[in-house]
């Protein structure tokens, strides 16, 4: 197993085996001072469902950890960022080369061919869900 990543989070809602948590993911500079004064800081509440044998030993609104490994999040960026890239990438000299050098066109073309791409990966959300899971842990306080 390689590295572990780590999230806090809170729980939102537990229905059965599932637990649902609410982590806030901060940009880098929304820790900074002056975060309120610059439009360029962010944060997001995401939800992940954590599915646990014993989620009738934590309560709503607890805060947790959840537990990911390094290589899960690199899967997710390289079909979330680089297999689309180099499908862009591909398409784009492929039609750069068959519409006889239109810029335009071949962007057009290269951009379209990404639909089907992320169709597919939405149609692959069940099996990528049982690759891309999390574990959850009290914190020690």
């Amino acid at each position: 197993m390689g590295d572990v990543i780590t999230h806090t989070g809170i729980i939102d809602h537990i229905n059965g085996l599932c637990i649902r948590v609410k982590i806030v993911q901060a940009s880098a500079c929304s820790a900074c001072k002056a975060h309120t004064l610059c439009n360029a800081s962010d944060s997001k509440e995401k939800f992940v469902d954590v599915y646990e044998k014993h989620a009738n030993e934590y309560y709503l609104g607890e805060q947790v950890i959840l537990y990911g490994t390094t290589e899960m999040g690199l899967k997710a960026v390289f079909l979330g960022f680089g297999l689309p890239f180099v499908i862009l990438m591909l398409v784009l000299f492929l039609a750069m080369y068959f519409t006889d050098q239109n810029e335009g066109l071949s962007a057009l073309i290269a951009l379209l061919a990404l639909i089907p791409y992320y169709i597919a990966l939405s149609l692959c959300k069940n099996k990528l869900s049982r690759e891309f899971t999390f574990s959850i842990g009290r914190m020690n306080n």
